[in-house]
Formats: C-alpha cells, structure tokens, sequence
C-alpha cells in the first residue's frame, strides 16, 4: 500500500488552470521537496490536499483511503497536517494556549490537551516561551510556532509551506534541525520551500512544477540540474554552482 499519492490532480480558477495534472508518490518517512517559481501552483497543491479548495479533477489518497474532498477537520483527524505561508497565531492567546488549541484535535480533556502542548512546545523548541503572547512573537519564532501548532494534531503526514521565509541564518540552521528532529519522530513531509539551500539539504526527493504543470522529479542532484527546471526556475548560476 502507498503512503500517499496524487493523482492527475486539476485545479481551474475561472479559465485558470492553476494545477494541470500533477500526480506525485510520497514514501512514508521521506521529506518530499515541491519547488517551483511563484505562482505555479505549489501552494494550490496543499491546498487541495487539505481541502481549502476542492479539486477540479483528481484524486488524493492517504495510506490506501481516498481522502480527495474529505472535510478540513476530517483531513487533520486523519493525522494530515499543515503550516501556512503567512502565519496567523491567535495573537491575544499565550503561546501554550495557542498550542493547547490544536491539542484539542486529538485531547479529550482540556488537561490531557495541556499535556500534550508541553510535550509538543519542549520537543520543538518553544516550551521557555510558553507565557508569552503569540502576537509578541519574533517571525522565526511565529514560524517555530506555526509548526508546534501542527505538530499538537500528531500528524502522520506534514506540510510545511515556506518555512523559512524571512529567517535569518541561524534561524535557517535551526529551522533544518527541527526539520530532521520532525522526520526522526517517524513524521513523513512534503515541503514548499525557496530557498534552495534549505530544500536541497533535507529532501530526499524533489518534485518541480511550474504553471500547474510537473517539469521533473528526483533526487535533489537530479532535479537541480535538469534542464526544465535550470530554465523555468534555478538558472545557469545555481547550476554552475
């Protein structure tokens, strides 16, 4: 049985074909890079995952199940997860609050959802902030705190979109870090990413599209110097290196 899987995915906004038959396999245990420019379709993807929109066309199956239009919090139940590109923390709410908050989903009692948000903001890093507003946040904090969010759900299956827009290098280092520390916890991911150095340093496959259409997929190596994928996105100068 396949972990998950896309199949001849179609998303048409008006005469817009935002996504134009994408299918992908995604192993379990893997960290599976989606990299294109702006605009091609990248985030519509997660979004038809998670249902935000519904396909035109396609299907999405999840460890054999087709979950292709399942409602929003039927996807997360299923232990699928996401991050968003603009993080949006519930600002007035602690930092521990907004974590208890995602909890819920999988908690029964507001103690057993107090547990596991300490368990999940020690585990990703955040656990000293617990106290402080969320909207009082530095951005690579908010983002750390995006992701502890959705890690509270106890997701199987991970989607992180843009995670390290906007960090600085340190906070790109330990952004990987908790990246892999994600995956060693049997988590599977697919991620959206930028920046390449982030990208090509924790996939173990990359899948590149570019308007809504795929153009290659393989290794990181395999796909940085593909000749589509050099000329749609990377260019001649990230090729040569």
């Amino acid at each position: 049985m396949r972990f998950f899987e896309v199949k001849n995915l179609v998303k048409y906004f008006g005469g817009l074909a935002a996504v134009n038959d994408v299918s992908f396999e995604v192993k379990e245990g893997e960290i599976f890079g989606l990299i294109g420019p702006n605009g091609s379709g990248k985030t519509t993807i997660f979004n038809l995952i998670s249902n935000f929109h519904s396909p035109t066309s396609g299907s999405v199956l999840f460890k054999g199940r087709d979950i292709t239009g399942l409602k929003t919090h039927r996807i997360c139940k299923a232990r699928i997860a996401r991050t968003f590109q603009v993080v949006k923390p519930l600002g007035r709410m602690t930092v521990l609050d907004n974590v208890v908050a995602a909890a819920f989903s999988r908690a029964k009692t507001k103690h057993e959802a107090r547990d596991l948000a300490m368990e999940t903001l020690e585990f990703c890093g955040l656990a000293h902030r617990k106290d402080m507003l969320a909207k009082s946040l530095p951005i690579g904090e908010r983002k750390r705190l995006e992701i502890t969010r959705a890690m509270a759900t106890l997701p199987e299956l991970l989607l992180l979109d843009e995670t390290a827009a906007g960090l600085n290098p340190s906070e790109l280092v330990e952004a990987i870090d908790l990246i892999r520390k994600i995956r060693e916890k049997g988590v599977t991911i697919i991620i959206v990413e930028h920046i390449m150095k982030v990208i090509m340093t924790i996939s173990d496959r990359i899948h590149a599209i570019n308007f809504g259409r795929t153009i290659a997929e393989g290794t990181p190596g395999e796909v940085a110097n593909h000749p589509a994928v050099i000329e749609a996105y990377l260019g001649e100068a990230y090729a040569r290196g």
